[in-house]
């Protein structure tokens, strides 16, 4: 029977887009013998051009979808139980989700810019893997809040990774993942412009414009495509399985995440010359 995957996005933006087309295309090639369930968007038609684009992605590939919009679903909702790190009306947003995914059976399902913490019944009915824009142990929260703490912590290496679903936000045991270098070249170029500044004047004054967070950026989405699609090629194969909450491989032995960084530098064309 062939491996199913469930995919989970916000459809926020072009990245969102580009991950979708990057796994689809990866099936239809063949190279991952899979295919998609179905596709839940966090955003319904209508609620922004970009997420608009992302819905009609999904029914050209004639993906089934999937929405539910939590922008509307948590409009006037306010307040939680003392102990959850969810309020309870978000935890019933959770519920309804499933509820529309009744009906699917994915073997396991990837957030992909799906931008909202999963509660914990949701974690406990769905086998998930999550993409997050940095190296095991590194920075937590969006890709944008990753790059400021890389740069204000004068980090010399981070990475991307794909990291099992759980209530702690982006601190699930880690399926696999790489590395790269953020120093040498124009990285310690752009470095020296802005030593000794506050990094949060910089952030006001500069934004996403800013060299160095470009930068960074660039290099780590360059690798978020080929480490989903080796990590989807590799649970489909069998070659990693979550078992009980834990991440295991072919042997069923646990692993602490599979060490991509070469195989994902072969597929990463970069160079170092100035644009």
């Amino acid at each position: 029977m062939m491996y199913q995957f469930g995919w989970f996005s916000s459809g926020r933006d072009k990245a969102a887009r580009d991950l979708l087309t990057a796994a689809h295309s990866s099936i239809k090639r063949g190279e991952t013998k899979a295919r998609l369930a179905f596709v839940f968007c966090s955003r319904q038609p209508g609620e922004s051009a970009e997420s608009d684009l992302f819905l009609k992605l999904v029914r050209d590939y004639q993906i089934p979808l999937v929405y539910h919009s939590y922008q509307k679903f948590k409009a006037g909702k306010t307040g939680s139980r003392q102990g959850e790190a969810l309020p309870r009306w978000r935890l019933e947003y959770d519920r309804q989700v499933m509820d529309k995914l009744a009906a699917f059976q994915p073997d396991l399902s990837i957030l992909a810019g799906y931008m909202l913490i999963v509660g914990r019944e949701m974690c406990a009915r769905l086998d998930m893997i999550n993409l997050h824009p940095a190296a095991p142990g590194g920075p937590t929260g969006t890709w944008q809040e990753v790059v400021w703490q890389l740069i204000k912590s004068c980090a010399d290496k981070t990475g991307v990774m794909m990291h099992l679903v759980t209530p702690e936000l982006d601190r699930g045991p880690v399926v696999s993942y790489c590395t790269f270098a953020i120093t040498g070249g124009p990285f310690d170029k752009y470095r020296h412009q802005i030593n000794g500044q506050d990094v949060s004047r910089i952030k006001a004054e500069q934004g996403e414009n800013n060299p160095l967070f470009k930068l960074i950026r660039e290099h780590g989405f360059d690798r978020e495509c080929p480490l989903i699609l080796t990590t989807m090629k590799a649970f489909s194969q069998g070659d990693v399985r979550i078992v009980e909450d834990r991440v295991v491989g072919r042997d069923d032995k646990p692993i602490t995440g599979y060490n991509l960084t070469d195989e994902i530098d072969k597929l990463v064309r970069y160079d170092f010359r100035e644009k």
